[in-house]
């Protein structure tokens, strides 16, 4: 496989990386057999399953020969009957460098990232140690333990704050500690998941995403929550969650999140595709939350939506990232 990203048919976007000219992939046939990996096990299935029935639908429509392939229900070896993976698979195995390992085994083409970039995404605090090492902004946290001080790192940090496990998705695990004592009592909860458990000072001047395409920063997009903060709810289950896109950000700022954006991803070897998370505070400073390195492709995702934005729809953004892996 190789790392090139490839230009939409539509020419929409440009990429310095490009090596394959536009008019070989306006054949659905190229791609040979797909295989949309979604589902597994991780506490993201449910995310994941509408992810890939999203996907698979785009492709479809546009005439690739593609397969909804879940591994829970499936041998991970028949993935060797495939030319290459779109891969959806959200949360542990699929975003963590797993199931790259497998592919690069097999020797099959996969979407997004490889194995090492995946991984230390997955792991927020070890991709947060690489990002403080460059000097990114990072918002401030305290790594907590059994024998942890919980009442000086809730006044360390102020309330509110956040806690949440290092190695999920999607919310999953998160708390607001809005009052003392709470962070003790909520601690115990969030050692059923994976990675270290952080404490988080609250950044309360608006969350914001800002996607990457190939070499193309995507425009930011404000993520107004109902709900106390941006939990599972107000991701997936609820509909008065309020997206702006483009956001509120200055012009000025808008730059300084897409160069943020850029390096975060380059730091971490990422390729392809990804969502980087921020948080601005109230003096409007830019802070790296997370980055996503198989981001959510449902109706309420942020990256359809961005590429919306800039006019590619989300056939055409299905169509791109596929192309990537050529």
């Amino acid at each position: 496989m190789t790392d090139s990203a490839t230009p939409s048919t539509t020419d929409i976007l440009t990429s310095t990386q490009a090596n394959i000219d536009p008019a070989s992939v306006k054949d659905p046939k190229v791609f040979g057999k797909v295989a949309v990996v979604c589902g597994g096990s991780s506490s993201e299935r449910a995310v994941s399953l509408q992810s890939g029935a999203a996907v698979l639908k785009a492709l479809q429509d546009q005439g690739v020969d593609v397969t909804h392939f879940d591994p829970q229900e499936q041998d991970i070896s028949e993935l060797k009957d495939f030319d290459r993976v779109f891969n959806v698979l959200h949360g542990t195995f699929g975003e963590d460098g797993g199931l790259q390992g497998v592919l690069d085994g097999f020797n099959i083409p996969y979407t997004g990232c490889g194995v090492l970039a995946s991984a230390i995404a997955m792991d927020k605090f070890r991709n947060r140690l690489l990002w403080q090492a460059l000097d990114l902004p990072n918002v401030p946290y305290v790594v907590l333990n059994d024998d942890s001080d919980f009442a000086q790192v809730e006044a360390q940090l102020g309330f509110p704050l956040f806690v949440k496990p290092a190695a999920e998705g999607s919310s999953v695990g998160v708390f607001m500690i809005e009052a003392p004592g709470e962070l003790a009592k909520t601690y115990p909860s969030l050692k059923q998941y994976h990675g270290a458990i952080l404490a988080e000072k609250a950044i309360t001047g608006g969350e914001y995403a800002c996607s990457i395409l190939g070499d193309e920063v995507l425009p930011s997009i404000r993520i107004i929550p109902k709900n106390k903060f941006y939990d599972y709810e107000a991701k997936y289950l609820r509909d008065d969650t309020v997206y702006q896109c483009p956001s509120d950000l200055t012009e000025a700022q808008e730059t300084e999140m897409h160069l943020l954006a850029k390096r975060a991803f380059n730091a971490i070897g990422a390729k392809g595709w990804a969502r980087v998370d921020f948080l601005k505070s109230e003096d409007g400073k830019l802070y790296l939350l997370e980055i996503n390195t198989v981001p959510g492709m449902t109706s309420h995702s942020l990256v359809p939506m961005a590429a919306r934005a800039k006019g590619i729809e989300f056939e055409q953004l299905c169509w791109h990232i596929l192309a990537q892996t050529l």
